[in-house]
């Protein structure tokens, strides 16, 4: 049966290859405040962008809510309804095409010990890891990754529950370990001129919204990303916009 999507619009040139919505920020009578995690993280993440000058509401993308009839133009039936278990490692568990290295505090992720087998690159840390010894492991294993395995495409989970105090991550991470850790995925995917997709996911407290700013901030300034970069699909095509799953 053949289906139908809305989701595809040509982008202009002058937009960023950055993609959001209002949506994404969750609110429900003020009751998001009493909550630790920042339901409005992303919101305040291109604010801050703006207030930098780095980007206007004319430079976005705006994503477009997939329907069910959207994803099934490129996803069966069945696999729609598997996304109901532990999302992608179990997804493309039999899957060779897809090779998934995860960098993890090992006491507490992933619990799902079947779903495990699916990530090809374990990168186990203990509680607390500080900054040289999770920055040293990451790119000695990002550069053995693809060694091992160049893709056509790489989707970096950039969550920032890794930062220093943050309760669930269990590590401690400081905000320039963040900010740098960004920087060396950037620069050995983009050194291997592989297009990537960055995004924001996990992180739980308040100030990682100015943290994530500030790395897209440092991304821009060293080069590697931008309207022009060489990550960003083909100039002049149609971009089908599929929303980024919100942790």
């Amino acid at each position: 049966m053949l289906h139908t999507t809305q989701l595809y619009q040509h982008v202009p040139e002058a937009r960023w290859p950055i993609v959001y919505s209002p949506r994404y920020n969750i609110t429900f009578m003020g009751l998001e405040k009493l909550h630790p995690f920042d339901a409005g993280k992303w919101g305040k993440v291109i604010n801050f962008l703006k207030e930098e000058k780095l980007l206007s509401d004319s430079m976005l993308v705006e994503a477009r809510e997939a329907s069910e009839e959207d994803l099934l133009v490129v996803h069966t039936r069945r696999y729609l309804n598997e996304l109901k278990g532990n999302g992608h490692e179990r997804d493309f568990m039999d899957d060779k095409r897809v090779y998934i290295m995860d960098v993890y505090n090992r006491h507490i992720y992933p619990g799902d010990r079947f779903a495990k087998q699916a990530i090809r690159r374990k990168v186990e840390l203990e509680w607390g890891t500080e900054d040289d010894e999770y920055l040293d492991k990451v790119e000695r294993n990002i550069k053995k990754s693809l060694q091992e395995h160049l893709p056509d495409v790489v989707v970096y989970n950039a969550g920032t529950d890794i930062l220093e105090g943050d309760r669930l991550g269990g590590l401690s991470i400081s905000p320039a370990g963040i900010v740098k850790r960004d920087e060396l995925v950037f620069r050995m995917v983009r050194g291997r001129r592989v297009p990537i997709l960055m995004v924001t996911s996990g992180g739980y407290q308040k100030r990682t919204a100015r943290i994530i700013a500030d790395s897209i901030l440092n991304l821009f300034g060293l080069g590697l990303i931008g309207p022009e970069s060489p990550s960003v699909s083909a100039q002049n095509s149609d971009t089908p916009l599929l929303p980024p799953a919100v942790p």
